[in-house]
C-alpha cells in the first residue's frame, strides 16, 4: 500500500523569499514517518513498551519544485531498504505541491536503538509485520549487515 498524507502549512515553514524552509521539508517527512508507525500499530507509546526507538543515520534531500507560501503538501512513504531482521532501513518521502508536482525527495536510512542500553538493536516483530504495510520502491534492496571481527 503505497502510504500518503495531507498536510496544511504554516506561516513558520516559509523564508523570507515566500518559499518553503528546506528544513521544513525534513520536518514533514518525519512527521509523516511517525503517524504511519502510529496508524500501523507501532506509535510511540508501542515503542516505549518495547524500550526501542528510531534513529537516524543519513538523510539526502533533493528539491525538485519550489512550495509557495499558502501551498498545501501531500506526502508518500515507500520502503526502500531493509535488513532481514529490521534492525536497519530505508524510507523514500515524495513530497508533492497541491497540484500535484513532485516538489521533492528524502531518502532516509534508520535503525532501531535499545533506550536503555543505547545500542543498535533489533525491534520487536511487531515492526517488520508494520514495515510490510508500505509499498517498496522498484529500486528496492536488502541492506547486509556485516558483523566486525574482534581485533586480535
Amino acid at each position: 500500500m503505497t502510504y500518503t498524507i495531507k498536510f496544511h502549512t504554516k506561516w513558520s515553514d516559509f523564508d523570507a523569499n515566500k518559499h518553503m524552509r528546506h528544513t521544513a521539508y525534513n520536518d514533514y517527512a518525519a512527521e509523516a514517518r511517525l503517524r504511519f508507525l502510529k496508524e500501523n500499530g507501532f506509535g510511540v507509546a508501542v515503542m516505549e513498551e518495547n524500550n526501542v526507538g528510531p534513529i537516524l543515520f543519513s538523510e539526502n534531500t533533493q528539491f525538485r519544485r519550489e512550495i509557495r507560501l499558502g501551498e498545501d503538501i501531500s506526502v508518500k512513504l515507500y520502503l526502500e531498504a531493509t535488513s532481514k531482521q529490521g534492525e536497519r532501513f530505508k524510507i523514500r518521502h515524495l513530497i508533492y505541491k497541491e497540484n500535484g508536482d513532485l516538489a521533492a525527495t528524502i531518502s532516509v536510512y534508520l535503525a532501531w536503538i535499545d533506550l536503555t542500553k543505547r545500542k543498535l538493536t533489533i525491534p520487536p516483530k511487531q515492526i517488520l509485520e508494520t514495515l510490510k504495510h508500505i509499498a517498496k520502491t522498484d529500486d528496492f534492496e536488502e541492506i547486509s549487515i556485516q558483523t566486525k571481527e574482534p581485533i586480535k
